[in-house]
């Protein structure tokens, strides 16, 4: 991956991140509300993008392997599940490192990660994918 992709992938990650941030008042940074959390925390929310990415290139494509049966018998609605989970790792990781980032319960980690895989192919349709680049 060059840099200009790695960019781009870490650009649309942060993009989708803020928006479920702004969307969902259980997803933020720290104490404070609305576009305070995403324009005081830039760095932070680079950090959780990173992290966000690297779990669903390296973590997700395993669970979804492992629970491909349960995934075929639930007609893809385990998907959702799986990716609340990334949603919820992703916060226990970033934690570790100090980074005051919250998915305050389960449903709020269901929403953050729809409206985190909408932006994300909103963003690929427009800017096109950062595989093709």
């Amino acid at each position: 991956m060059g840099f200009l992709k790695f960019l781009g992938w870490l650009a649309t990650n942060a993009v989708a991140l803020a928006a479920a941030v702004l969307i969902f008042d259980g997803i933020g940074f720290g104490d404070s509300t609305g576009w305070d959390q995403v324009s005081d925390n830039v760095g932070a929310l680079l950090f959780v993008a990173l992290i966000l990415g690297i779990v669903n290139s390296f973590v997700s494509p395993i669970i979804k392997v492992l629970s491909i049966p349960f995934i075929i018998i639930t007609l893809g609605l385990f998907l959702l599940l799986i990716n609340a989970l990334m949603l919820l790792f992703t916060e226990w990781l970033v934690n570790l490192f100090d980074i005051d980032f919250y998915v305050d319960g389960f449903w709020n980690a269901v929403g953050g990660s729809i409206v985190i895989t909408i932006v994300t192919w909103v963003v690929g349709l427009l800017f096109g994918d950062a595989q093709e680049v």
